[in-house]
């Protein structure tokens, strides 16, 4: 069988094995509706509960502060939405144009339709400049609903100063929304102590099941629920809640805070660092992005200029390495990465930059793979068809 390097983990992982035989065995026994009173639906609620209690744990907060969701998708729509709602006649919100798209679109739409959206400015490596930050507080404290800024940028890795933004938040009597998408289940957590007021996660980032994720909203936050429907998630997000799903969600959440008690972390970060250094050493000209910045251990986006990202995608996926462009969702399209130009990469890095992510189950032997793949694509592409 032909060697496969998969690096693509920020898309999406690969369930666990337990999670696989979590979901199956719930699908089999678990299938009553939980809001059923009868002993089957019961039994269904008793496992929602149990996973909920997982979550708590891993994220170190209240279970009855999760909401359930179908995924970061959702949970972010909800919070724009809902925290707006809960907030007037407050109409200023403070973000950047490092979101992902299912923060970046829906704030748009919320410009269009005559809210006060203020994108703030970040410097090269992605991270929040703050003295521009702090007077933006400062000018539009009277009528800011909230603040919206990531944990960990998807496409880069980057890290935001979390802990400091939402302190300033705090002074400022100002909710601060945070898209962790890409931080639970890969970095401790821990929302009891850090001053957020809400968080989203999808299962599928930490090697739980597709379409259930959820929302963190801490015990005061206040949120107009925007799926109407039904009491369900203490009346904050309507429909039946989807029991397979978020009892594997609540077996990766196990998984993922027993791997985080071990220096697994750690074993990843070296694993990224040598795959980075060994392509930097085979490629003098590529540009690692948000190098400076502290960054998520597995996620490394790097830059060949003057390639095109996706001449380098079709043919690494040919060779057997599975890596990405930009987020996902974007796949498909041209263009260069918004949130690499938003950080002022230039444009020749942005239109070849291709990012790596790992996971806890990469080994070292789909490093030396990509090592040997990813120089030999760079150079046949430069050989055979230059971008000027």
């Amino acid at each position: 069988m032909a060697m496969h390097a998969y690096l693509d983990n920020n898309a999406t992982t690969q369930p666990a094995p337990e999670v696989v035989e979590a979901v199956a065995q719930a699908l089999r026994e678990d299938w009553a509706n939980p809001s059923s009173i009868h002993r089957f639906g019961q039994q269904a609620r008793r496992q929602i509960d149990l996973a909920r209690e997982k979550m708590g744990q891993l994220l170190n907060c209240s279970p009855s502060e999760l909401v359930f969701t179908s995924g970061a998708t959702e949970s972010n729509n909800t919070v724009l939405r809902g925290m707006l709602a809960a907030r007037a006649p407050r109409r200023t919100i403070l973000t950047t144009r490092l979101e992902h798209s299912a923060v970046r679109e829906p704030a748009a739409r919320l410009s269009e339709e005559g809210y006060n959206v203020i994108y703030l400015p970040v410097d090269i490596d992605g991270l929040v400049e703050w003295d521009p930050f702090a007077a933006a507080m400062e000018e539009h404290a009277d009528d800011i609903a909230f603040v919206a800024v990531h944990w960990i940028n998807n496409e880069t890795g980057a890290i935001q100063p979390i802990e400091r933004i939402g302190t300033l938040c705090r002074e400022r009597r100002v909710p601060l929304f945070s898209d962790a998408t890409q931080a639970v289940g890969k970095i401790h957590c821990d929302l009891k102590e850090l001053p957020v007021d809400a968080v989203s996660f999808s299962a599928h980032k930490f090697h739980g099941p597709k379409g259930v994720g959820g929302l963190w909203l801490r015990s005061r936050t206040r949120m107009i629920p925007q799926m109407l429907g039904g009491p369900h998630e203490r009346e904050r997000r309507g429909g039946t809640e989807n029991t397979p799903g978020i009892v594997g969600m609540g077996v990766a959440a196990e998984l993922a805070h027993q791997f985080l008690q071990t220096d697994g972390p750690q074993q990843g970060e070296a694993q990224r660092d040598r795959l980075e250094q060994g392509i930097l050493k085979a490629v003098p000209d590529a540009v690692v992005n948000s190098v400076n910045a502290p960054r998520l251990w597995n996620t490394s986006n790097i830059g060949f200029p003057p390639l095109e990202s996706e001449a380098l995608l079709i043919l690494l996926s040919e060779k057997g390495v599975s890596a990405a462009a930009g987020a996902a969702c974007s796949s498909g399209s041209l263009e260069p990465s918004p949130v690499l130009l938003a950080m002022g990469v230039p444009a020749p890095v942005a239109h070849g930059s291709v990012r790596l992510s790992l996971c806890r189950y990469t080994t070292d032997a789909e490093i030396d793979h990509a090592l040997r793949v990813v120089p030999e694509v760079v150079e046949k592409l430069k050989t055979s068809m230059p971008v000027g």
